[in-house]
């Protein structure tokens, strides 16, 4: 009994050792604040053309996950598409807001911030260049 209470007790040491890894920091050097994304395999990778973004609106790019919006003319951010709340896609952007089907949520799209819950969190930044009318992931 006693051999079988230790192999027990190691079993379960290991597994809340592996989820503790699972939950650590990925040590990525990124060099971004404890918020930012780490890097992606789509780093450098056109987004859409600066002429596909809207003034004051933006566009939501499935395939990527990615939401592109220009607030200002020539003002270009870029947040993930799955939302806070319950991960699903933001589906549309208008009137100033990124906004989920799903419960309707909705966010704004000059940083992010939710404008209407259940979502309690804004949308991660994507890092962006934009260079000769091409937005790219950093």
């Amino acid at each position: 009994m006693n051999a079988r209470r230790r192999a027990v007790l190691a079993a379960g040491a290991a597994g809340a050792a592996a989820l503790t890894t699972g939950c650590g920091s990925s040590g990525g050097g990124g060099g971004g604040d404890a918020g930012s994304p780490p890097p992606s395999a789509d780093d450098g990778v056109e987004l859409a053309r600066t002429a596909d973004i809207p003034v004051g609106g933006g566009a939501v790019l499935k395939e990527r996950k990615v939401v592109v919006t220009q607030p200002t003319e020539g003002e270009f951010k870029a947040f993930s598409a799955v939302c806070t709340h319950a991960s699903c896609l933001v589906s549309t952007v208008s009137d100033g807001s990124i906004a989920c089907p799903c419960h309707g949520s909705r966010f704004g799209i000059t940083d992010a911030a939710v404008e209407a819950g259940p979502a309690t969190r804004p949308l991660p930044a994507v890092r962006i260049s934009v260079s000769g009318g091409a937005i790219r992931r950093a």
